[in-house]
């Protein structure tokens, strides 16, 4: 009986897990307001290092392995962990780019994010307050 209540709790949990919305977020201080997909693909993919009108874009990322970056990545560059491995591969190894600065958490993230409207992120969308805007659902 114990045996089946924690497996319906476990159950409850992975359903909880993969219901979480991932956001793309700048600061509140930002001027930006919205963003398209690709706009944030490009962003992320190192293609650009502006936001639209020309001021400086700089990407964050989560933790290799984390849920979120793995449903921000599928929704928004529509590559896997390992095309995106040789993505970076290719730039690095060519000098075309550097990937995004890896921080720890969302809690992280957010807190730098809000201090510096260049600074562009992605989270659960349970994890935002004031302090961030969503520019992006994917």
């Amino acid at each position: 009986m114990v045996q089946q209540g924690v497996l319906a709790f476990l159950c409850g949990l992975a359903i909880n897990v993969a219901a979480a919305e991932v956001v793309v977020v700048v600061s509140a201080k930002s001027r930006i307001t919205a963003l398209g997909a690709d706009q944030v693909a490009n962003i992320f993919l190192g293609k650009t290092l502006t936001y639209p009108g020309g001021a400086e874009a700089v990407p964050l990322d989560q933790p290799e392995g984390a849920a979120v970056r793995q449903e921000f990545y599928t929704k928004v560059t529509h590559k896997s962990s390992a095309l995106l491995k040789a993505h970076w591969s290719k730039l690095l190894f060519t000098g075309r780019g550097q990937p995004p600065r890896e921080l720890t958490n969302g809690d992280a993230m957010k807190k730098i994010i809000a201090d510096n409207p260049a600074f562009i992120g992605y989270m659960n969308k349970s994890e935002i307050d004031d302090s961030v805007r969503v520019v992006l659902v994917p």
